[in-house]
Parts: C-alpha cells; structure tokens; sequence
C-alpha cells in the first residue's frame, strides 16, 4: 500500500513536469501567457476534470492529479519564493522612497474596496463579520500572476508597473494583520474563544517573530553568506539560499504568519549586501517552479461542478468582482497622479481576485467566521476572476499606451542609470575603476571573491559578490544598458567565459579583457573582445618606453614609436576574421 502511495505521488510530480515540459512552450509559441498554460492544465488534471471522468473511466486514472492536497501544501512556497524576489529587488531604502505609494494608494486601493465588498456581503445576508472577512480575503490581488504579467509585458518599471507594484506590497503586507484579526475574532469570547490575556499570549509571537527575523538577519545574514562564498561551491550556496527563504518562512508561520511575510523580510535584508544578485540568479528557477505548480493547484481547486450548478452566482460575483475593484483602483489612481489611460491599465490589472484569499477565505472557514457554502462559492469566483488575469493585463497594456514619467515614483531596479561593468575587484579592477572615477564615469563591479567584495562596499563602491560568466547574472548587474564591460581577472580561463557570455547577450558592447600574453589575446579577439590586452606585451612596451627616455630619445617620439607597435601587435593578434574585429568594423561603419 505504502509502494502505491508512493507511486502515486510520482506520477503527480511526472504530470506537473510534463506540464511545464510540453503545455508551457505551447501556450508560449501561441504567445499566450504561460499561466493560463498551468492553470487549464490544473483544471483538466484534477478531480474536477480528468479526475471525474476518471470514476467511471479507469484507463483515465494515470492522467489524473491524485495528491491535491500534498501539491496545494508544495505550492504555498511559490508564493513564498515570489515575494522573497520581490524583497530583493526592493531592499529597505526603496521601500522608504515609495511609501507613499505603498501606504497612501496601496492602502486606500485595499481598505476601500474591502469595505465596499463587505458592505455587499451583509447585504446579502452575511453576518458583519463573515461580511469583514470576505471583504478583507476578496480585496486582495494576485501578486504571485500580476508581477509576471507585467514582466512579460515589460510593464514592470513603467509607472503603471510601479504603482500595481506598490499596491500589491502593501496587500502582501496587510496579509499578516488580516489573518491576526481572523485569530482575534476567532478567539473571541462571543464565538467561544477564551479572549482577554489569552488572546494577547496567543499573538504575542507574531509580534516577535518579523523583530526576531530583521534581528537575526542583521546579525548573521552577511557572516553566513560570506562563509559559505568562501567555500567556493555552487551547491553550498544554493543550500544557504534555499535556508535563508525556508528559514524565515517556517519562523513565520510558527509564530502564526504568512510564510511569505518572513520571506519578504529576509529578501529585504539580502538587497542591501553584495550577495543579493547572485542569490537571485540561484533562486530564480526554484521561483518559477514552483509558481507553476501554485498555478497548477489553482486549476486543481476550480470546482467544475459547483461552477455548473451555480453558473449566475459565480459568474456575476466573478465579474462584479473585477468591475468593483478595477474601477475603485482606477479612480485612486488618478488621484495619485496617474494619466487616464495609466490609471484604467492599473485598475484593469489589480481587479481580479488574489492567491491569498484562499489563505484567508480557507482560515475563515475552518474558525466557523464564514459558511463553507458561501467560502468555497467565493474561492470559486475569485479563481475565476483570476484566469482572466493575462486578459485584462493585454487589454490595459493596449488601452494604456501613455508613458509619460512621474516624477514621484522612485525607481525600482533595473532602472539605474547605465554604468560600464568592471569584473574582477582585485588590484588592476580597483586602478580601472579608479581613473573611471577620475572621468565621472558611473561603474559597478563584480568579484567572486567574498572578501574583495566586501572591501569594496565598506570604500563606498557598488561592488557585488557573483559569478559574471552567467549571461542572466550580468543582465541583472545591468549588462542590457551598459556602455562597455572591462573584465580584469587574473584567471583567464574565467577571462574568456566572461567575454563569450558577455558577448553574445550583447553583439554591440565594448569589451575590453586582460590576457596572460599575446596568444591568449588572440583567442579572446575570437571571442568577441573589442580590445585584448596582454600582461607581457605591454610589460615589454613600458620597458621599451622607460629604457629609450632614459637613454635621451625625446618623450614625444617614444610615445609615438610606443602607439605605433602597439597598434601593430593589436592588428596581428585582432585577424580580420576574428569576432572582435568584426564587431570593431561594424561600429565604425556605423558611426
């Protein structure tokens, strides 16, 4: 039994992989989101659809999700990794810089329509307080579908991206406080709870736990992370990652939180230090992952049956919905200064329901606050409300085509002014960076080792630990913008996997590499290097130049003989054929 059980659980882990293995391309070579891939593969996999069929039809048994529950369990930490990449990206500065964004429209953009909805609920006949909690649990958007929605579209810096992004924050952040009430109600005396001191002892940990989580992590996020980047292993600080996001979510969750609340505080206390872009490069694929899988329960959970024998009901809730929320949005929008066609995009966007109404509508119900009847028709229609999320974010992009900036929202990242990429922070990245200095050149750089990155932010400098032979590690440093890249390691094999990678991501830059000698300089003109500049060739070149002042030939000569057979050993190494000489000639030809 224990053998078929297992069984079991593998073929639901092997359908989830097909899924993501042979639906998603599909849906992405049809240029439809792949969200909509994973959830309709949720709802014909489930026991809402395949899985009804499956009764009476055996044969149909093995295409069939079997452990919804297990899989809605796993699911929870797509959420959990999303908002921890959303930490990461906002650090606690930008997070100062928006509050007004994130507290003025984000709060009113929750609070309002939670009010509105609730009013609706008691006037359908719900108690005032089942009427709070659903108001409270349908206000909620999905941030685990709109922030992908928005990156896709590349929205996601736009000044509509940024407001939808600081309404979803402050929701993420109301989660908290919400399901606390929920325990308050709960435990009050009126619905049998003990109240009074007990209440206070029963929430006193989830006061604690974010202090005791931003505490820790001020103590001993940098410490761990620069021992384990030390140890040189791509594993160890996958697992110290993995740890960290587990870490505070589980501390969290004991303390009665959201899991994704103690993820986001971690995420914030990683965006300050030198580590946090190559933790998001090794945190990105467990996010999309399992956001797929979150998709995929969200399918699983679509009760078929119940949408059949109450169509009108959930349907209309669906659509009011929407309508209610999106045009409450769109009107606290452009009271925050939004355009008209920017604030409707934004409304559009943020009226559909959200994952953690689930978290709360579910909570609800098992403290006897809301009816099953009503919560599990509600989960239904904000589910639905949900797959027409890639729809109403085409129709707001197409609808809200005005770009013009606002000068009160702050950047988030990947809107830094461009800046030329030094890898390597040894002594020869420090000299380079120097003279950029020197010209008010803007830079940033990048070492794998732990201790030089640390020195370089205790000078000041922008300086981040991570491997640069990954072409997504150098987009998220800002390779998409920057003028040149100047790579000036002293291990040269890690030399040409920076150039290569540097290279194809971007066929225009300007890359200049440091090379052992005259060969290696060669194979790195091969590479695509603009410029190659070998240790012993300009070793010999400085002597040549010292020796010829010091036996009496005018400094103005030398310095011309010294160009002249520099530019001659350039032509020899830099063939016509080469790579780098290719790109050379196209930007000359195109200035």
């Amino acid at each position: 039994m224990e053998h078929g059980a297992a069984a079991g659980g593998y073929k639901d882990v092997i359908l989830f992989l097909a899924t993501a293995g042979v639906i998603v391309p599909l849906f992405k070579r049809l240029k439809l989101s792949p969200i909509l891939g994973f959830l309709a593969a949720g709802v014909a996999l489930g026991p809402f659809g395949l899985g009804a069929l499956a009764r009476s039809l055996p044969w149909l048994d093995p295409l069939t999700i079997s452990g919804e529950t297990e899989i809605a369990e796993l699911a929870e930490f797509g959420v959990v990794f999303l908002l921890f990449m959303i930490g990461l990206e906002l650090s606690w500065e930008r997070l100062r810089l928006m509050r007004r964004l994130v507290f003025g429209l984000g709060g009113a953009a929750t609070v309002i329509p939670a009010l509105l909805m609730s009013l609706l609920a008691h006037a359908a006949g719900q108690s005032w307080i089942a009427s709070a909690g659903i108001g409270a649990a349908l206000a909620l958007s999905s941030t685990a579908m709109i922030m992908p929605a928005l990156a896709d579209a590349k929205r996601l810096h736009s000044d509509v991206g940024r407001a939808a992004f600081s309404v979803l924050l402050f929701q993420d952040l109301a989660v908290a406080p919400i399901l606390v009430g929920m325990s308050l109600l709960k435990n009050d005396p009126a619905h049998g709870g003990e109240g009074g001191l007990g209440v206070l002892l029963k929430l006193a940990p989830a006061v604690i736990a974010p202090a005791v989580i931003l505490v820790a992590g001020r103590l001993l996020l940098r410490p761990m992370m620069k021992s384990v980047a030390r140890a040189k292993s791509e594993e160890l600080f996958m697992a110290a990652c993995l740890l960290v996001v587990l870490g505070a979510g589980l501390l969290a969750a004991a303390a009665g939180l959201s899991m994704a609340l103690g993820a986001f505080i971690a995420g914030l206390l990683l965006a300050e230090t030198e580590y946090r872009h190559e933790v998001e490069v090794v945190i990105e694929p467990f996010k999309g992952l399992l956001l797929g899988l979150f998709f995929l329960s969200l399918g699983i959970g679509l009760d078929l049956g119940r949408l059949a024998l109450q169509p009108a009901v959930i349907i209309g809730a669906a659509i009011g919905l929407v309508l209610l929320k999106a045009l409450v949005t769109t009107g606290l929008a452009r009271i925050f200064g939004l355009r008209p066609r920017q604030a409707l995009e934004a409304g559009l966007i943020l009226g559909a329901g959200g994952e953690f109404a689930f978290v709360v509508l579910n909570q609800a119900m098992g403290s006897a606050l809301i009816g099953r009847e009503a919560g599990e028709t509600l989960i239904v229609a904000a589910t639905l409300s949900m797959f027409a999320i890639p729809a109403l974010s085409a129709l707001g992009a197409r609808l809200g085509k005005s770009r013009a900036a606002l000068p009160e929202l702050p950047a988030l990242t990947g809107d830094e002014p461009p800046r030329v990429l030094v890898i390597g922070y040894g002594r020869v990245g420090l000299m380079v960076a120097d003279m950029l200095d020197r010209h008010q050149i803007a830079w940033v750089a990048v070492d794998r080792d732990p201790k030089l990155a640390e020195s370089g932010r205790k000078r000041g400098h922008t300086v981040f630990f991570g491997d640069a032979a990954r072409g997504d590690f150098l987009a998220r440093i800002g390779l998409g913008t920057a003028p040149a890249v100047v790579v000036t390691m002293d291990a040269f094999e890690a030399v040409e996997a920076v150039v290569a990678a540097a290279r194809k991501a971007r066929p225009d830059l300007v890359i200049v590499a440091r090379a052992r000698d005259a060969r290696q300089a060669a194979r790195l003109y091969d590479l695509g290097a603009t410029e190659a500049v070998p240790e012993t060739v300009e070793a010999s070149l400085q002597l040549s130049e010292a020796l010829l002042v010091d036996l009496g030939v005018p400094m103005g000569l030398v310095i011309a003989s010294i160009h002249q057979k520099r530019d001659d050993i350039r032509k020899d190494l830099n063939r016509p054929e080469a790579l780098g000489a290719r790109v050379r000639r196209a930007r000359d030809s195109g200035a």
